[in-house]
């Protein structure tokens, strides 16, 4: 896959990733840890085994050398979990400055049921008649809260405690977001994770379809070396 600065990937019912910005690639990476001896490539071969070596021996801080900027427009149930990851940097907009825009709430496609077996996780979904008839109630719940919003704004009331009327977990909102990509490894191993959750891990994809391309022998090692031991220390 080629991508480019300015590319998007869609997610979600109106949702985006768009990679905004690149610094580094995987010789930036290599050539840092050859700090000592100038940092200068040696050709692809031995270039490529030097990184394998760094993912495979766990020595990361070369890995901080290449930064990653998306642009991600999504839900505030994706923001959430997005803000955890506090080794990233993050700028996300503020409806004190800004109108809510009626038709920016997410809409699931499908109501998953709670897992038996996991607290935080979903399995299983609901039956068709059942998922439309709460869909219909969510889309009758976001248009009464915008009303009352938007009554409120022509009170005069400031954006900032008008939006006490917003459904927020369900507003959208677009927000930059800057990894390096040592952090964004340990984001994607526990957001690509199959108990992640779905509105979370279809960001976490679209970054690595962006990351993949561009850093490619990074991509190959971590798939190697990394994946399933980096999923090992999950957190929520």
């Amino acid at each position: 896959m080629t991508t480019n600065i300015g590319d998007r990937i869609t997610i979600l019912d109106q949702g985006w990733v768009e990679l905004q910005d690149v610094m580094g690639d995987d010789l930036a990476i290599v050539n840092a840890a050859r700090t000592s001896y100038l940092g200068e490539s040696k050709g692809t071969e031995q270039d490529k085994k030097l990184l394998f070596y760094l993912m495979r021996h766990r020595h990361d801080s070369p890995f901080e050398m290449a930064e990653f900027k998306f642009r991600v427009h999504a839900p505030e149930i994706v923001w959430r979990q997005l803000l955890r990851h506090r080794t990233g940097n993050f700028n996300l907009q503020s409806y004190r400055y800004t109108q809510a825009d009626e038709e920016q709430f997410y809409i699931p496609s499908q109501w998953r049921l709670q897992s038996k077996t996991n607290k935080q996780g979903s399995d299983g979904a609901l039956s068709n008649e059942e998922n439309q008839a709460l869909t219909d109630s969510l889309k009758a719940h976001y248009k009464a809260s915008y009303t009352l919003y938007e009554q409120a704004l022509e009170k005069g009331v400031a954006r900032e405690i008008a939006r006490l009327f917003l459904p927020s977990f369900g507003l959208y909102s677009t927000g930059i977001v800057k990894f390096d990509a040592r952090n964004l490894m340990h984001f994607l191993s526990l957001r690509l994770a199959d108990d992640a959750q779905y509105e979370i891990r279809v960001v976490a994809q679209a970054m690595w379809e962006f990351f993949e391309a561009h850093l490619p022998w990074c991509a190959e090692a971590y798939m190697l070396y990394r994946e399933q031991g980096e999923r090992g220390n999950k957190s929520s």
